[in-house]
């Protein structure tokens, strides 16, 4: 199991937007790709000194090979979509994490 991880961090005044539309759009469509079996929102509970509000998206696939389908298929398209309505309110990146055990 991979879990894909993007890490953002959203300027305050646009973070009501985001968040909104990350839950009601944005994780809806990636999931509908059906390379993810699951997706949550954590919020990361530390104060940035940059400020803003920062969040962990940690989608669920079954392999790396998924994960690489879905960069090749969706992920330009979802990325720029973001960039589009958030530019430089917005600092993401990305970490590609595999399970080892869980307990």
């Amino acid at each position: 199991m991979i879990i894909y991880n993007v890490t953002t961090n959203i300027h305050e005044s646009v973070h009501d937007q985001w968040l909104k539309w990350m839950q009601e759009k944005h994780i809806p469509e990636i999931l509908a790709t059906q390379k993810f079996s699951s997706a949550r929102i954590v919020r990361v509970m530390i104060e940035e000194e940059m400020g803003g509000i920062t969040y962990s998206v940690q989608y669920v696939t079954d392999s790396k090979e998924t994960l690489d389908q879905y960069y090749i298929e969706d992920e330009p398209a979802f990325h720029q979509e973001a960039l589009s309505l958030f530019a430089d309110k917005m600092l993401s990146f990305r970490t590609e994490l595999e399970v080892i055990s869980e307990h």
